[in-house]
């Protein structure tokens, strides 16, 4: 490995940051250049999370991946972890920032100020949150991340937008102080916040030491359970998702997933099978809340009107697909949840992305008119039959092509990643784990299976009705004007979905090289804490 190499790291975090600190003083009418800085900013650290990701198998050396600020072995000091999880998120940020900043730069970053500068800070926050190895530095960029959305929340202003925004920030910081309780009883009870330490001390502690972890675990998972939007803690998310401006709403996909990265980091490496007595620990309460997630927003999907809340409530589907797996405790479904996770998060940005090109120039009374006449008609006896059909211009042409690809994402339909995701994860669930060796299929294993089956088919009812109204039955007939760098980073996105339904079977043996990861902790721990000091020290 290269000295340069060596420090890769760290620049996912550095860059943006720089970045962000450097637009503020630059006059807010000079953004084509804010915009343009910020777009290299974002280039180079995609550029940096491939090649971080086409490395983060090559362990030849000791503590490989492992980055020490200030030289400080761990626990003692800050590390920044790169595996291959990691590397797999900071690849899924930074292509939903190059889209989010590319689709701003028509027209919504001149909506607010320091749009590029708030942009630059939740990626930074971001990458820093999938790549610190300790629970402190994880709230401190939490807290980044979470600063940063606020003022991209309430970015463009209107009545709408600051309302959710308000409940936003007052939910966020609920939870940050939840976060602060939760790691103060942590390291009470262990003297460290390491998560490779702590999976190496929480076996050998006293029953009222694992008593005060587990309960500083749970109030800390309920933190990133308001981030993953787990029912009951989730009545805020659609709302605020669907007021947010197209660009943010798009970045926002991957906040969600920020939990749920915790989520898994924390109960595969803190609370695997080495944890002793606390090994499984929140499992059943994942796998019942995950349920619950999926049904209402199985149901929420079903009841939206606005695409907007629509897409939503499909954040909250695709939550709680992924907490539910987790809650099973199966190993054999990890990596397909993780190709789901992947899959649907950039289904759902290029969603969000897509919206308000189709919506632009509609009348928001289009939609109540709209059920109105499907719930009791409008035919006309009177009326002379006119021919049927109409002639579709170019922009509706490609507009309907990306939403019945998102449809069929959604959905979960063959032949794209969305059905591969969703055939991977359910049969991992009924997957053998030792040949000759039967398993017995429970009843929340059926349950399970059922949710997604029939959160696929909320989908396509939702989707169907939508796209006939919008696309084949619009009331007022308009063309929205589209401009190409609007629709384009729609389409990379929906192009990524397709290409990794193509190359399925690489992504999939990088999915099940990082669930092996993830399912040895102890390899974790032994790179994190022996990993050498530079010079040799």
């Amino acid at each position: 490995m290269t000295d340069w190499l060596q420090h890769l790291p760290v620049l996912p975090i550095l860059v943006p940051l720089a970045v962000a600190a450097a637009l503020i003083p630059i006059d807010e009418r000079e953004r084509t250049l804010k915009g343009s800085i910020g777009f290299t900013s974002t280039v180079i650290v995609f550029v940096v999370a491939v090649i971080l990701m086409a490395t983060a198998g090559e362990e030849t050396l000791p503590g490989a991946g492992v980055y020490q600020l200030g030289n400080w072995p761990a626990p003692f000091g800050i590390v920044l972890v790169v595996d291959r999880l990691s590397a797999l998120m900071l690849c899924l940020t930074s292509g939903l920032a190059l889209a989010a900043q590319v689709y701003s730069m028509a027209r919504w970053h001149t909506a607010g100020h320091h749009f590029h500068s708030l942009l630059q800070l939740l990626v930074a926050g971001v990458n820093g949150a999938f790549l610190t190895g300790d629970l402190f530095n994880l709230f401190v960029f939490f807290e980044v991340m979470l600063a940063a959305s606020y003022g991209l929340l309430l970015h463009g202003s209107g009545p709408l937008r600051v309302k959710a925004g308000l409940h936003y920030i007052a939910i966020n910081l609920a939870a940050s102080s939840l976060f602060l309780v939760g790691v103060s009883l942590i390291y009470g009870a262990t003297g460290t916040l390491n998560m490779a330490d702590l999976s190496t001390r929480l076996a050998a502690l006293a029953p009222e030491g694992r008593m005060l972890v587990e309960t500083g675990a749970a109030v800390l998972g309920i933190a990133f359970l308001v981030k993953a939007g787990m029912w009951p803690l989730s009545f805020w998310l659609p709302t605020a998702y669907a007021a947010a401006t197209p660009p943010v709403a798009a970045i926002f996909a991957v906040l969600t997933k920020v939990g749920i990265y915790v989520i898994i980091r924390l109960n595969l490496l803190v609370f695997g099978t080495a944890a002793g007595a606390s090994a499984g620990f929140g499992q059943s309460w994942l796998l019942a809340g995950g349920m619950a997630t999926i049904a209402f927003g199985a149901v929420g999907v079903l009841a939206s009107q606005a695409m907007g809340r629509l897409a939503g409530y499909s954040v909250l589907v695709s939550s709680g697909t992924l907490l539910a797996a987790i809650g099973l405790g199966h190993q054999e479904m990890i990596a397909g949840a993780l190709f789901y996770l992947v899959s649907s998060t950039l289904t759902i940005a290029a969603f969000f992305l897509l919206i308000e090109l189709v919506e632009r120039g509609r009348d928001a009374a289009a939609d109540v008119l709209a059920v109105t006449m499907e719930a009791y008609g409008d035919f006309d006896e009177n009326e002379e039959e006119e021919e049927v059909g109409v002639a579709i211009p170019g922009t509706m042409a490609v507009l309907g092509l990306c939403f019945s690809l998102c449809a069929v994402l959604l959905s979960g339909l063959p032949p794209l990643s969305g059905f591969i995701a969703k055939f991977t994860l359910l049969h991992g669930l009924f997957d053998v784990p030792t040949a000759g060796q039967a398993r017995t299929i429970s009843a929340a294993d059926w349950t399970y299976v059922a949710l997604v089956i029939l959160s696929g088919l909320a989908a396509m009812i939702a989707m169907n009705r939508i796209g006939i109204r919008t696309f084949w039955a619009s009331i007022e007939g308009t063309i929205p004007r589209v401009v190409v760098i609007e629709i384009t980073p729609v389409v990379v996105l929906l192009a990524a979905c397709v290409f990794l339904s193509f190359q399925a079977g690489p992504a999939m043996r990088y999915m099940q090289a990082t669930a092996d990861d993830l399912l040895n902790p102890a390899g974790y721990g032994e790179r994190v804490l022996s990993a050498p000091r530079a010079g040799g020290q």
